[in-house]
């Protein structure tokens, strides 16, 4: 399986969010995650699932990650519920990693991505909000030690792209066009 870690962070502090609210309204980068991520298999924590309108997304399968084995998905056909994080490490599909930060730290603890698509955010931050700031600086401290930068920077709307794959890991190259044209188009 291949694993990929799909992020948008705020450039200077790595926050992704604040409280459970994504801290910025960028158009063009929910589009983007939108295209990497169709017709694909993501996994993310309940929070984050909660987060998507409706409690979806579609023409995808949601891996909910979760404490409680009791939890509701709405969509009982398409999204599942995980309460084992290694489960996934057997998963034969590749497997977008959605977030949130406890997620993405998880992953990358416990069985790194081999591809991070790694967004950065030059735009300011939304203050109104209340909440405690999230971010992931660990896991972008462990991408530039333990990954290698292989595409130019892709910007739209002040917000960088970039591909990141793993070192001495061998990816899918289907995967890799399927990422890149997604960002491109």
């Amino acid at each position: 399986m291949t694993k990929i870690a799909v992020w948008c962070r705020h450039k200077d502090d790595c926050i992704i969010g604040i409280g459970p609210k994504i801290p910025w309204n960028i158009p063009s980068d929910l589009k983007r995650f939108r295209r990497i991520t169709e017709k694909a298999n993501i996994t993310c924590g309940q929070t984050t699932y909660e987060s998507f309108p409706n409690r979806t997304l579609p023409n995808r399968q949601i891996y909910v990650l979760t404490f409680d084995q009791n939890y509701e998905v709405s969509d009982k056909q398409n999204h599942h519920v995980v309460t084992d994080v290694m489960w996934l490490k057997e998963f034969e599909e590749p497997l977008y990693i959605a977030g949130g930060a406890s997620i993405y730290k998880l992953f990358m603890q416990k069985m790194a991505p081999e591809v991070i698509v790694d967004s950065c955010n030059h735009n300011e931050i939304d203050k109104s909000l209340s909440g405690s700031p999230v971010d992931i600086k660990e896991c972008i401290e462990k991408m530039e030690k333990d990954y290698v930068k292989i595409s130019p920077n892709y910007e739209e709307d002040n917000v960088t792209t970039t591909i990141w794959v793993k070192k001495g890991e061998f990816v899918d190259q289907a995967i890799l066009k399927h990422i890149t044209n997604a960002i491109i188009n």
